[in-house]
């Protein structure tokens, strides 16, 4: 019998309630984003980064036995452009002792952000002999900053065939190394790549990173990164579906890369330190395709940063997210960011043509050239509901099945079922804006419309041999009516600030095709095989975004010394609320519906009329401090978003934001408002210019602009008006919207501000 050892019963005491007691101090710790005020830094630190660990060593975060470790593991990230301060791994009782800290300012916990082609450059127009390309020079001398999922190298899209070799001056990025990632990657197109995971780490300690560089295993950034400003790829389809010479808007302008988001997890520490980062090397645009739901505007990292690049003319575009059609579910609301919608793009796929010689043009996007020719078109209602898998494989075999469109059975159940069933062919009667949006089909068959039906299936039941072909692989353009406001993209109001019309403006989204990781499926026939692209559709805001970012970089390339402002203001007020059909842009979340500006803001961007506004609406920093002071902020909010004790709330303090948009919100009990906005513009027309003032109004409103006529004698020359808008209850819609027009004499500029006035409650 071995030796029997005895522990002291105090000891054993000891010993048990360390070991309860451990884990739950452990678990008490999570990852904290911390402000500081940088003007109190004290003279003895060289830089930020040591005061800001100094100051976690002095509220004792480190153990005694090995002070230099824990102290490390602490501290996650220290920022000094997007922000001030750093992100740590706090327990409640540190983050006590912090805030009684020289210099602190405010911390709030670390969160997740929510993620939100080859056609798409002539839908907009870009592929006019002159316009804005051209008087850009394709985005030349712009880099794009993009905070994603980070980067496929090898795509053809960001080779740099064509790219001048001289980089921008004031370009300060590099390109880091890291798992199959090293920096002979980069070139004169993708000129910078970085990678930010501390976060995720800190938020999930034992995790182990599956792609630990900049590499993209996700497919979502370098499907942005070549909307933005991919390089010319010749023969690039998704299974022969859109094929043609792929580009991004902004072809000629570089990329720089800053991987944030991973397949382990999303936080805001590491959206925080990207930014920081892009901001320092020096990007021209930011573009951003995800954010953070149901946050203030001094909690949001987009915000913070935004904020930041704002002031140094870096022009931030972000996604409005993807949770509608509900109102009120918009994120990246922020005043000094352009906030993009998604739409639907003029194009379709397929077609399904009858033994009788008419054909239908509809939509699929089955992942290869099937052959279904000349076969029995079958419409069998003991088959028509395709929601029997054992009778449709029975019949599987007999040729195309015609499902019935019915309440009992949605076209996605319908869809599994005949893939199920290996049925040969089929055809869908659907005109879900979900399927056509953002679904597939995975078996040989075609959607219809409802309105296209009929005939097929009354040809189907008095032919004597009914017969059908469906053709794959076929890209039809010019459809109509396009754009529509995508059923997906979030509405408005901003729940950040419902003062400001959000979204700013809607851009492609649906069914943009540009590049994909090749080690990712993108497509599946069948059920169990699964196929690969180097190209891939994909659909949201986070495909709109990267095209105005687009835009807003051949707009920084023809006019360098606009400011982030007049860029967003540009866009704005030339965008197109109407149709290909002429008619206003419908709504694919509410079918019979016009979109509101809720949904679309001002509308499409339109690239060429963007590079020629007539006149913009200006704001400084300072013009959203006295916005933020207005909404009663706290000192330390707004030195949270500013920085800085420079900007300050006794000067002006005014929630009229010198915006190129109007938003009146009422109480739905005494459903009247009176409000009323001044707006001061400059005029960048190339000299003098008249305009006159022409109002849609808004149901249950009348608006009052004056003066009626603004008159500009020279370029850069200002000029002020008022609008007042008198709402009182209008009985048969809650929102109502309008515009407000200001048409040139003789002249083709028209400069145009959407109006929405809608219940307070919605927001």
């Amino acid at each position: 019998m071995g030796p029997h050892f005895a522990v002291p019963l105090p000891l054993m005491f000891l010993i048990i309630l360390w070991l309860l007691l451990a884990p739950q101090a452990n678990a008490e710790s999570s990852t904290y984003i911390v402000h500081m005020d940088k003007s109190l830094m004290p003279q003895v630190f060289a830089s930020h980064h040591d005061w800001y660990e100094s100051t976690i060593h002095s509220i004792n975060l480190a153990t005694a036995d090995h002070p230099s470790k824990q102290q490390s593991q602490k501290l996650v990230y220290t920022y000094d452009d997007a922000m001030n301060g750093f992100s740590a791994v706090l327990s409640s009782d540190e983050l006590g002792k912090l805030k009684k800290a020289h210099g602190f300012v405010t911390a709030y916990p670390d969160r997740s952000a929510t993620i939100d082609t080859t056609h798409t450059f002539e839908f907009l127009s870009l592929d006019s002999t002159s316009g804005l390309w051209n008087a850009s020079n394709f985005g030349e001398g712009v880099t794009v900053g993009l905070i994603d999922s980070g980067i496929w190298p090898e795509s053809n899209s960001f080779k740099d065939d064509g790219m001048s070799r001289k980089i921008p001056s004031k370009w300060k990025g590099t390109c880091e190394p890291g798992q199959d990632f090293n920096a002979s990657m980069c070139n004169f197109k993708l000129i910078g790549a970085r990678y930010f995971n501390k976060g995720v780490k800190a938020a999930n300690p034992n995790i182990t990173i599956s792609m630990n560089s900049a590499r993209d295993t996700q497919g979502h950034g370098s499907h942005t990164s070549s909307t933005v400003a991919g390089n010319y790829v010749k023969g690039a389809s998704f299974f022969g579906y859109a094929k043609g010479v792929a580009r991004g808007i902004a072809p000629r302008a570089r990329l720089a890369m800053y991987k944030v988001l991973w397949d382990e997890g999303r936080q805001a520490s590491d959206v925080l330190a990207g930014m920081d980062q892009a901001i320092a090397d020096g990007v021209d645009v930011i573009s951003i395709s995800l954010g953070f739901d149901s946050v203030p505007l001094y909690e949001d990292p987009v915000a913070i940063a935004a904020f930041a690049a704002m002031e140094k003319g870096v022009v931030v575009s972000s996604s409005a997210g993807n949770e509608g059609p509900r109102l009120g579910t918009l994120h990246n609301g922020i005043p000094w960011v352009l906030t993009v919608a998604a739409g639907t793009i003029d194009r379709t796929f397929g077609s399904l043509t009858l033994g009788n010689g008419k054909t239908i043009v509809g939509w699929t996007l089955f992942a290869a050239n099937a052959i279904v020719k000349n076969y029995p078109l079958i419409y069998d209602k003991t088959l028509s509901a395709c929601n029997s898998i054992k009778l449709l494989t029975e019949a599987a075999t007999r040729g195309i099945i015609i499902c019935d469109a019915l309440d009992s059975v949605s076209v996605f159940n319908q869809i599994d079922s005949i893939t199920e069933a290996s049925v040969v062919g089929a055809m869908f009667i659907s005109e879900d804006p979900q399927l056509i949006e953002t679904g597939r089909l995975f078996s040989p068959g075609i959607v219809i419309s409802p309105s296209d039906a009929p005939s097929v299936i009354k040809y189907a039941k008095s032919a004597q041999t009914p017969t059908a072909s469906i053709k794959f692989q076929q890209t039809f353009v010019g459809i109509k009516p396009a754009p529509a406001a995508a059923f997906y993209t979030s509405r408005g109001p901003s729940p950040s600030y419902p003062g400001i019309l959000k979204p700013d403006v809607m851009a492609p989204g649906s069914n943009v095709l540009a590049a994909f990781v090749p080690n990712k499926f993108s497509a599946r026939i069948g059920t169990n095989v699964f196929l690969s692209s180097d190209y891939n559709f994909l659909s949201g805001t986070s495909m709109a975004c990267p095209h105005a970012s687009g835009v807003a970089a051949l707009l920084k390339a023809a006019h360098p010394d606009w400011s982030a402002a007049a860029i967003r203001s540009a866009l704005i007020t030339t965008a197109n609320p109407l149709d290909n059909t002429l008619s206003p842009i419908r709504d694919n979340g509410n079918p019979l519906q016009y979109a509101s500006p809720l949904a679309i803001g001002a509308g499409e961007i339109d690239p060429n009329r963007a590079l020629d506004p007539g006149f913009i609406y200006d704001a400084t920093p300072q013009d959203y401090v006295n916005l933020l002071c207005a909404l009663g902020y706290t000192h330390n909010q707004i030195l949270t978003i500013t920085r800085s004790k420079s900007y300050n709330c006794a000067a002006n303090p005014s929630s009229d934001l010198n915006y190129p948009s109007f938003i009146v919100l009422y109480s739905n009990r005494t459903r009247s408002i009176v409000q009323e906005f001044r707006r001061t513009v400059t005029n960048v027309g190339d000299g003098a210019a008249t305009y006159r003032v022409k109002v849609t109004q808004p149901k249950g409103s009348v608006v009052t602009v004056s003066p009626k006529t603004l008159a500009f004698g020279y370029k850069h020359e200002k000029q002020s008006y008022s609008v007042i808008i008198k709402y009182t209850s209008h009985k048969k819609e809650n929102s109502s919207f309008g515009d407000i027009v200001w048409v040139e004499n003789g002249g083709a500029r028209t400069v145009r501000s959407p109006i929405v006035v809608a219940p307070s409650e919605i927001a």
